[in-house]
């Protein structure tokens, strides 16, 4: 079955999660990806990351040797995206930079995902995703009232960055398809985080101040938007936003006084401490079933193997069953997007490192002799 991104050539030069993660994306609808790295990095890929190289090819090359630079030049003229993540600067220092490739081939959409963009005094600084939450504002607003800043469970900015390059590459290529050439994508996981507070930012803009780290409207703040703990020391979620929702939280507990005071600030830890007792009188899963047919947005903190194991994974695809993946895939995080006329597939495992190195050169037309020669070289 074609997918979306059917005879798409990336080639992916990127590392780790940002970059990896964007191509996953493209490869699981139907591009073509082909992973490229230098084989001194074998020692450091990560078995936990190994599962989001599913749908593509990898293979080594040395692009500071003459031969290997020459190897990636021959592979790039038949590429329609690049995509590298390397620090502002060294893919010139390698030869590789956009305006390099650009000229070898002018239709290259040539994406840079790094921690703080291609310019600003930030541009040449190390960073991680801590980092780059810390920068860009949104590390403030995680935590609890009077307590520090609190490091997300996941690598907020890595996922961020990895999502809008995908999403760069998509509209540069969509502009191609218009004009014929291709485009340079600048992606800062800084800038990506940092657009994904428009209600924060809001709130900023109309009271002069930032939101109260776990104390304002959507965060701790008020009863009717909470996370309370349960009889078994779990936790249900409590967005009871619109005032139907809370009216029908309230009659349900038997408080219909406390309608009116969803956001009255005299009396908003009163009602926090009595939803909170109310809470602990049941298990979380007895709360999910009584609200499951209620209507007023309650839902149980879910374990993430719970959520990646629930019905609702299951029946959207999100778990497949490993015994209907190509073999090798073992478990697999189903992609996200749904498209009724190009599905996303999951059409191969992820390969071993190098595992595609003399295929490919011999695609590009490199003899036994020759592959054996750079292999020798280092090249390779």
């Amino acid at each position: 079955m074609r997918g979306a991104l059917s005879e798409t050539l990336v080639i992916d030069l990127s590392r780790l999660l940002p970059g990896p993660y964007c191509s996953m994306i493209l490869a699981d609808h139907g591009a073509r990806v082909i992973a490229v790295e230098d084989r001194r990095f074998a020692a450091d890929a990560l078995p936990e990351l190994s599962h989001i190289n599913r749908n593509k090819e990898h293979m080594t090359l040395n692009l500071k040797s003459d031969q290997g630079l020459a190897v990636f030049r021959t592979l790039a003229k038949k590429a329609d995206v690049l995509i590298e993540g390397f620090r502002p600067g060294v893919a010139k220092r390698l030869g590789i930079d956009y305006d390099q490739i650009s000229r070898i081939n002018p239709g290259i959409v040539y994406c840079s995902v790094t921690g703080y963009g291609q310019t600003g005094p930030l541009r040449g600084q190390a960073g991680h995703d801590i980092n780059f939450l810390g920068a860009s504002g949104l590390l403030s607003l995680i935590g609890f009232k009077g307590g520090p800043p609190c490091i997300p469970g996941i690598q907020m900015g890595d996922l961020a960055g990895g999502l809008y390059a995908a999403v760069g590459i998509l509209l540069a290529l969509f502009t191609r398809e218009k004009t014929g050439r291709g485009q340079y994508v600048d992606v800062s996981m800084t800038d990506a985080l940092e657009s994904m507070a428009p209600l924060a930012a809001g709130y900023l803009w109309a009271e002069g101040r930032p939101p109260a780290r776990g104390d304002w409207q959507l965060s701790h703040r008020y009863a009717c938007y909470n996370v309370y703990e349960t009889a078994d020391g779990r936790h249900i979620t409590v967005g009871a936003l619109e005032q139907r929702f809370w009216e029908r939280l309230c009659r349900y507990f038997g408080v219909p006084e406390y309608a009116p005071l969803q956001f009255d600030d005299t009396c908003r830890d009163a009602l926090i401490d009595f939803f909170q007792n109310a809470f602990h009188q049941k298990t979380r899963d007895e709360w999910m079933e009584i609200f499951q047919d209620e209507d007023v947005c309650v839902g149980g903190v879910m374990g993430l193997d719970e959520a990646l194991h629930s019905p609702a994974a299951r029946q959207r695809s999100l778990l497949p069953d490993p015994a209907n993946l190509p073999d090798g895939c073992g478990h697999q995080v189903g992609p996200a997007l749904k498209l009724s006329e190009t599905p996303p597939q999951i059409r191969s495992a992820p390969p071993g490192f190098g595992q595609h190195t003399h295929a490919i050169l011999a695609e590009l037309g490199y003899d036994e002799r020759q592959i054996a020669q750079m292999e020798a070289e280092g090249a390779v």
